[in-house]
């Protein structure tokens, strides 16, 4: 462990929080050099949407590189890319009714949400966006701008510029009351300066697991386009199936202008991400806005893969659904057990909220000492985040939320 601290930069994060060395990955397990094994519901922060070391995906990677398939080439045509490009067409796309271009921007989400920011600007002419409280879309500046987290954005060390916070939904308010404020917000913000786009999360991850309602995703939606602003829908946790539907947009029924997909689209855990623009927003010029790794081919074959064994049917949606209510009812006896309030979430992203800051650090460290890796979430890390790989086995599930409920147990047993 002395390597790490002695040579690492102080600004890691989760190795503080699960304080051992990982060496082996396979589905929802991992091993440390210990021997032991730990489950993981964190799955890369929903980069592992299909687990560790999918079988399918590994196979077909290993035959790429064998036959020393192209491995860097940026914008270049590629038999790798192609072959993604025709099953992301006809798996997800068409079937959708979607029509979108695809851009390669880079290797992460921050990347997306950087090119969809320009572009939206580029196709509008305007320059304000407008963004969500407790929303986030990455750590770069621009994508830091229309991030509503105060410690994220301070670590800027400049003024985040023409972006303007929106409120988000809230569950708390019956659904007119919502879309009042919502409208209410967009009105007072357009007649300062036109709004180029709105960037969201129809599902909020890092700011509590806060999903939207349809209702009011379809209003946001409906102002933007009576008003010519795009509509930026942030897929980058949520999307790939994380929330049972590919994208967590589906079950609303609004078709966003723009969309940003990163984590899990490579399938593998490979560094890939995509902008999605509908045709008539295309109008970038060749280069204007490139980079050096935006065509890691490893990814697009792994990517290609995941779509050919996960997306060819509804089998996968439909027991993500399964799993997604077991998850729901688990929560919702602990919840009603402690006193706490009622889980958030669909699919199989779940957040548990507490009732006092810090109170998921002391669930998630209980939790890894049982064995179990969860994430935080929340402003004040108040709420306990679920997100178990999609083919997470049954046991596993059960055995992770015992283990929950357990964690949750012994922390409200020591603050009593």
């Amino acid at each position: 462990m002395s390597v790490f601290a002695t040579m690492e930069s102080a600004v890691r994060s989760y190795s503080r929080a699960w304080p051992t060395v990982f060496t082996t990955a396979r589905g929802a397990e991992l091993r440390d050099v210990n021997g032991r094994t730990y489950l993981d519901f964190f799955a890369g922060a929903g980069a592992l949407n299909y687990g560790h070391s999918p079988p399918e995906l590994k196979s077909a990677l290993l035959e790429y590189l064998s036959g020393d398939g192209v491995i860097h080439g940026l914008d270049m045509h590629t038999a790798a890319k192609g072959a993604f490009l025709e099953r992301l067409r006809d798996l997800v796309l068409a079937p959708r009714g979607l029509e979108h271009r695809v851009q390669f921007p880079g290797p992460g989400g921050t990347n997306a949400v950087e090119a969809a920011l320009k572009l939206a600007r580029k196709v509008t002419g305007r320059q304000t966006v407008g963004y969500f409280e407790r929303g986030f879309h990455g750590m770069t500046l621009g994508a830091l701008a229309v991030t509503s987290n105060p410690a994220k954005r301070a670590g800027a060390g400049v003024p985040l510029s023409h972006t303007v916070p929106m409120p988000f939904d809230d569950p708390a308010d019956d659904t007119e009351r919502a879309v009042t404020r919502l409208v209410r917000a967009l009105e007072t913000a357009a007649a300062d300066s036109p709004l180029a786009a709105v960037v969201v999360e129809t599902v909020q991850g890092e700011g509590g697991v806060n999903p939207a309602r349809p209702a009011w995703l379809q209003i946001l939606a409906s102002w933007a386009r009576a008003h010519g602003t795009l509509v930026v829908a942030d897929e980058i946790q949520m999307g790939c199936g994380r929330t049972g539907p590919f994208f967590s947009f589906e079950a609303s029924g609004i078709v966003p202008d723009i969309i940003c997909l990163s984590k899990s689209v490579s399938g593998y855990g490979m560094p890939m991400a995509l902008t999605l623009m509908r045709p008539e927003h295309d109008v970038w010029s060749p280069g204007e806005h490139n980079g050096t790794f935006r065509g890691y081919n490893p990814a697009f074959v792994t990517a290609t893969r995941a779509l050919e064994v996960f997306w060819a049917d509804g089998a996968l949606q439909a027991r993500t659904a399964v799993l997604g209510e077991q998850v729901r009812r688990s929560l919702t006896e602990t919840a009603r057990r402690h006193g706490l309030a009622a889980p958030r979430g669909r699919g199989l992203a779940w957040g548990l909220p507490l009732d006092r800051p810090g109170a998921a650090r002391e669930v998630c460290d209980a939790a890894y000492r049982a064995g179990l890796l969860l994430e935080t979430a929340g402003l004040e890390e108040e709420v306990v985040k679920l997100l178990p790989p999609l083919t997470v086995t049954d046991g596993q599930l059960e055995r992770g939320l015992a283990i929950l409920n357990e964690a949750v147990a012994e922390v409200r047993v020591s603050t009593a």
